[in-house]
């Protein structure tokens, strides 16, 4: 194993769909401004609901990117 270093940040992704869908909508936009994205955990999961069923899914990613050699 190499000697990377990271550094982590929190987003949050949503989705009328899916827990899964609302997590790589979240990775995919990430991805468009940050580089060397390696990993994600979920750390919390919530969702809204109207009219007594599941009207949409938040989840919030810590998300671990490699910081790039000087």
């Amino acid at each position: 194993m190499s000697n990377n270093v990271y550094r982590v940040t929190e987003i949050v992704g949503s989705s009328p769909t899916s827990i899964d869908d609302a997590i790589k909508t979240a990775i995919t936009r990430a991805s468009k401004t940050v580089r060397n994205i390696d990993w994600f955990e979920v750390t919390d999961t919530r969702g809204h609901v109207e009219d007594g069923a599941i009207a949409h899914f938040q989840v919030t990613l810590k998300v671990g990117f490699k910081i790039e050699e000087p």
